[in-house]
């Protein structure tokens, strides 16, 4: 199968998000930041559909800047309503959510966008794979420099405010990536089980770890192992790669889960 050149760059690309998703993927867990990433996920039609309005031409430019604005109003929503925040955020993608479908749906037109429910890993180009390893290593970058910062604020943000820790800039940052690497993921992924792929990895690598340091590393691992196995398997199976990847996922947190039982 590596005879083609779709073939080639899927694997690049599965070799480049899937780390991405497994680092990201821990602090989400860690956060309890789940129905978050969803939000974003299913913000990304809202995104299509503002581009379309405005006539744009490049839908993807406006996919990702309504995806930061919309998480940084969240983050900004949160830390000041009385209520709880998955209220809140419920609250913002269901509206959002609509809007999107609405406008995307008028004259029968959405079948067109139909193909980002479950994305196509096999349609990414070469300058998109660019893209992607750009955001791979700056993501890179900011969790080796902020993720002491970041683990300290989900654990107890007035403690960490105390320590003179800049928690509102660390959070919004963490939301600007977590919103660029779903967004820019959705087209070969899908909007459907982007959200699958961020939390199943990490909360398997958290059944087996015993410290941060265990838990980057099997989250990591198993994302990979998630991309690489579902992407091989739809290949010789005529299947979507993103469902497939998420399969194995499931698989993989089922199985540790099962091991921890026994080991408790």
């Amino acid at each position: 199968m590596f005879e083609y050149e779709f073939m080639r760059q899927a694997v690049l690309a599965i070799l480049i998000i899937t780390p991405l998703f497994g680092l990201l993927g821990t602090m989400i867990v860690n956060r309890k930041m789940a129905f978050f990433s969803d939000a974003l996920g299913h913000s990304a039609l809202t995104g299509i559909a503002v581009g379309v309005v405005c006539g744009v031409t490049d839908t993807n430019l406006t996919m990702v800047v309504f995806a930061i604005v919309f998480a940084l109003l969240l983050n900004f929503i949160s830390s000041k309503s009385g209520a709880s925040t998955d209220t809140v955020i419920s609250v913002f993608s269901s509206g959002s959510v609509a809007v999107g479908l609405a406008i995307l749906s008028k004259g029968g037109n959405f079948s067109k966008y139909s193909n980002l429910l479950v994305g196509d890993i096999l349609s990414i180009t070469q300058k998109e794979i660019l893209f992607l390893f750009i955001l791979f290593l700056v993501t890179v970058v900011f969790f080796c420099t902020c993720f002491n910062w970041l683990n300290a604020a989900g654990i107890h943000r007035t403690l960490a405010k105390s320590r003179q820790i800049p928690v509102r800039l660390i959070e919004n940052l963490f939301a600007v990536f977590v919103a660029l690497v779903v967004t820019l993921s959705i087209r070969w992924v899908g909007i459907l089980i982007i959200n699958a792929l961020l939390i199943l990895p990490a909360a398997a690598g958290r059944n087996l770890s015993e410290n941060m340091r265990e838990y980057h590393f099997f989250s990591i691992l198993f994302s990979l192992f998630s991309g690489l196995a579902g992407l091989f398997t739809s290949y010789y199976t005529n299947v979507a790669t993103g469902p497939m990847i998420v399969i194995f996922a499931t698989y993989l947190y089922f199985g540790t889960y099962l091991y921890k039982i026994k080991g408790v």
